[in-house]
């Protein structure tokens, strides 16, 4: 089923939620407390900005658990960034286990990924297909619903002419969801489709169902001034009127979104199903209902 986290906000290690956390994304590769299976073995994959250089996002994936690469551990401890998005895989069944086929995906200046899966995908792949745009369909790499998804949803972004960024982003992935809605077959599994977009400024999330509300996969959010991880702990400060422990915290916020909380001496805030978060490029979080046909 997959696990992810996404932060954005002032630049922080890699290790801060990969390694550190209690519940870091690699203790959920194999320990996930919030799915029947707690495994999440099949791969995994780190992006992350460094928009001083470019504004296209890095990215370092593969096919060993998380929890036995040695390189995922060394480069997480070295490298900063204020736009993170780290995912471990759990491949739908069906689908290969290739690096092309593990999270994120990038194109251009945008970082994607999907916890869930799209019920009966084989069945509308091919009309899926036919969908996407033949720029679109040549960014194609795996074999991964996610990766058909994230074309969809690249195609209605270049329809958008909104100004504002995070508008143009949530407003053609909720297109993608309506799109997705009419062409997946209807029957007793449901389509989760958490899925999280970026362009290292602005971020759009969702937890949609395709299906009973009652089972959509888990989603919770963390806001503050700055997350931190110091001695095994980590935070996310308060606001302050800034200090020495966080001189700045009165200039920055961060958030946290994540399959499952990465710490549990702090409330998490549950996102609804249903809905999307947004995150514009001053940190500013909005929350809106998806209107779906279904």
């Amino acid at each position: 089923m997959c696990r992810f986290v996404l932060y954005q906000g002032p630049s922080i290690s890699i290790a801060d939620l990969v390694t550190r956390p209690v519940h870091s994304i690699i203790r959920q590769s194999f320990k996930a407390e919030e799915l029947a299976e707690p495994l999440n073995g099949d791969g995994f994959g780190v992006a992350w900005y460094v928009t001083e250089t470019s504004e296209k996002p890095a990215v370092f994936r593969d096919i060993t658990p998380a929890w036995n690469n040695e390189n995922l551990r060394h480069l997480a401890r070295v490298t900063r960034s204020g736009t993170i998005l780290a995912h471990v895989r759990a491949a739908t069944p069906g689908l290969t286990v290739t690096q092309t086929n593990c999270h994120p995906f990038v194109h251009g200046r945008y970082a994607f990924m999907h916890n869930g899966n799209l019920a009966g995908f084989m069945k509308a792949r091919q009309k899926l297909l036919s969908l996407l745009s033949e720029a679109a369909f040549a960014a194609i790499r795996g074999t991964s619903d996610s990766e058909h998804i994230f074309g969809l949803f690249l195609d209605r972004l270049a329809e958008r002419k909104e100004d504002k960024p995070v508008e143009r982003m949530a407003n053609a992935l909720e297109a993608t969801l309506r799109q997705l809605a009419e062409i997946v077959p209807r029957g007793d599994e449901p389509s989760t489709l958490n899925l999280a977009v970026t362009d290292g400024s602005n971020t759009v999330v969702s937890r949609c169902i395709f299906g009973d509300l009652a089972r959509a996969t888990t989603l919770y959010m963390r806001e503050g001034q700055r997350f931190r991880c110091k001695n095994g702990l980590c935070v996310m400060d308060a606001v302050s009127e800034g200090g020495t422990e966080c001189p700045t915290c009165n200039e920055a916020s961060a958030v946290l979104i994540a399959s499952e909380p990465l710490f549990e001496h702090e409330t998490w805030s549950p996102v609804d199903p249903q809905h999307l978060v947004l995150v514009d490029a001053n940190r500013q979080v909005t929350r809106r209902p998806l209107w779906l046909a279904r």
